[in-house]
């Protein structure tokens, strides 16, 4: 009795379903970065501008909204106590840049006092947030 044996057969790797999975990670990764872009600011309307702003390191946001409550990143403070709860928050990070993120309605002067209070503790970049006009 002679036993049939089947040829063997090469082993493949079959890698279009790894890049299915590729390609759901990296689509799921890009739209979480881009819903926590602004995940710190509070909403506020914001100045238009013609000029785009470029992409910077969001790690402390200053919002000023239009019945001029302060918020740092979403926590509200006040303008006596935001020099020590920043310097808190800053504690190692004094070259970063610090986003103020002002409603357009909101009081000019309590923003520049808002700036001042940073300046005393040490920071020395700001950044102004804006909104893109939509026109080019």
């Amino acid at each position: 009795m002679k036993i049939r044996q089947r040829p063997h057969k090469k082993a493949r790797i079959e890698i279009i379903p790894m890049i299915d999975v590729i390609f759901f990670l990296l689509v799921f990764f890009m739209v979480e970065s881009l819903a926590m872009t602004r995940i710190n600011s509070m909403p506020v309307s914001l100045p238009k501008t013609a000029s785009s702003s470029e992409a910077i390191k969001q790690d402390i946001i200053l919002t000023i909204k239009a019945d001029n409550s302060i918020f740092m990143n979403k926590t509200p403070v006040t303008l006596e106590t935001l020099g020590t709860q920043l310097a808190y928050e800053m504690h190692d990070h004094l070259q970063d840049v610090v986003v103020v993120n002002a409603d357009q309605t909101a009081n000019y002067g309590l923003v520049i006092q808002v700036m001042d209070k940073a300046r005393q503790i040490g920071v020395r970049k700001f950044a102004l947030a804006t909104e893109a006009n939509g026109k080019k």
